[in-house]
């Protein structure tokens, strides 16, 4: 395999992709939200993650958010496993009527201040899924929404740019 790669990469056949032109600006918005979080929180920015009944489309956003090419972890976003270490509860999908009760023993577990973040159309207005009878509805139906990201899906930009916004205007 190894030789294979090499010999096509000699040849011109393989090429390796650069980084997207948004991965610079996404350097600069999440350097900023480092250093905001660090103003406001004292540490970094402590995220936890829920997928309320999504197509998964949001949560590969989020993904790129912290693969190699972003790696927007170096800049204090941290996404944690325990909803007793976050600030940010960071919403997908439409809340169904299995994921209800989870989702507020999530939120109830987030210590305060915290901030909820509807991410994604669905989480919005509940999207395609709107009139599905597994739908409780949109996420402000069931908790105090502080901010709501569009998108389906939001770009890894995107995503960063509505945290940062988020910083600015609370607390």
């Amino acid at each position: 395999m190894r030789s294979f790669l090499l010999d096509a990469l000699r040849k011109g056949k393989a090429t390796i992709a650069p980084p997207s032109p948004g991965a610079d600006a996404l350097e600069e918005v999440a350097r900023a939200l480092g250093e905001r979080a660090r103003q406001k929180l004292g540490r970094s920015l402590a995220i936890r993650e829920v997928d309320a009944g999504s197509c998964n489309g949001c949560e590969l956003e989020i993904h790129a958010v912290n693969n190699p090419v972003y790696d927007v972890e170096r800049f204090g976003l941290k996404f944690v496993a325990s909803p007793r270490h976050a600030d940010v509860l960071l919403v997908t999908g439409p809340v169904t009527w299995n994921m209800r009760e989870a989702l507020l023993r999530t939120y109830n577990a987030v210590p305060e201040p915290k901030w909820v973040v509807a991410l994604g159309d669905c989480a919005t207005n509940c999207g395609v899924f709107a009139g599905s009878p597994a739908i409780v509805g949109p996420l402000a139906d069931i908790l105090p929404v502080d901010l709501h990201v569009p998108g389906c899906p939001p770009a890894p930009l995107e995503i960063v740019k509505a945290l940062l916004a988020l910083m600015e205007t609370q607390a």
